[in-house]
């Protein structure tokens, strides 16, 4: 089905230049997933994106469905991770309908896409098994490195969007604050939040200094527990 969602295939295609960030971050918090769902048999993974995330989960999870309203993003992810076993089901989020249940629901950076993301977090509460868990992860605000781009004066707001955020059809951030109060009023409460990547400067300035995977690692990790300062976040929610 061709529609207006074709369009950002071209952020998909290994040609951004945020890709070093969205390899991190894209990598990163599936594998903090598996690790807090280790009984966990089936997953429903709302967006394609990238691919990292579901090339991940397919290495770990019985069952997994992933949702996709772009014809071409998913092409997109066939030609670049032929041998991934997961289960792609073109659908719009909003009108996807199944009476399956499944032990995960995961919204990685999803949520910036959709108009209405409280709705959507709703919906697809009614999809979780019983004991299940939805994890979202979201771009922060309030990261370190927009914090000290907005005291250097390089950044006037710390919830504006960037040329590349409007190429990834992004409508918002996030903050800690207004994500917990964005599950919470969809009736899902919250177990955890973490971070996903504590990164201190500009993407062309961690660039330059060539850091060794052991040191990005090392970022990732401190992040865990400064959700406030990293570039993503990660809250972990059941049913109420």
């Amino acid at each position: 089905m061709a529609n207006h969602l074709d369009i950002h295939v071209a952020a998909y295609q290994g040609r951004n230049p945020y890709d070093f960030d969205n390899e991190i971050l894209l990598s990163w918090y599936p594998q903090r997933v598996v690790g807090r769902s280790p009984a966990a048999r089936s997953v429903l993974e709302l967006g394609l994106g990238h691919g990292f995330a579901t090339e991940i989960f397919s290495r770990h999870f019985t069952r997994q469905l992933v949702l996709e309203g772009s014809n071409a993003v998913i092409e997109n992810f066939r030609q670049r991770f032929p041998r991934c076993s997961a289960e792609i089901c073109e659908a719009y989020f909003e009108e996807f309908q199944t009476d399956e249940k499944f032990d995960v629901i995961v919204m990685g950076f999803i949520l910036e896409h959709v108009d209405y993301p409280q709705d959507i977090i709703r919906r697809y509460r009614d999809f979780l098994a019983p004991g299940g868990r939805m994890f979202v992860a979201v771009p922060n605000a309030e990261a370190l490195n927009r914090r000290l781009g907005h005291l250097a004066g390089m950044l006037d707001d710390l919830e504006a969007l960037s040329d590349n955020d409007r190429l990834l059809g992004h409508k918002r951030y996030y903050t800690l604050d207004t994500l917990r109060a964005e599950i919470e009023r969809a009736g899902l409460s919250i177990a955890s939040m973490e971070g996903i990547f504590l990164k201190p400067i500009t993407t062309g300035q961690m660039l330059a200094l060539k850091l060794e995977d052991g040191v990005i690692r090392g970022l990732c990790e401190v992040g865990i527990a400064y959700p406030e300062l990293c570039s993503g976040i990660l809250a972990e929610a059941s049913i109420t």
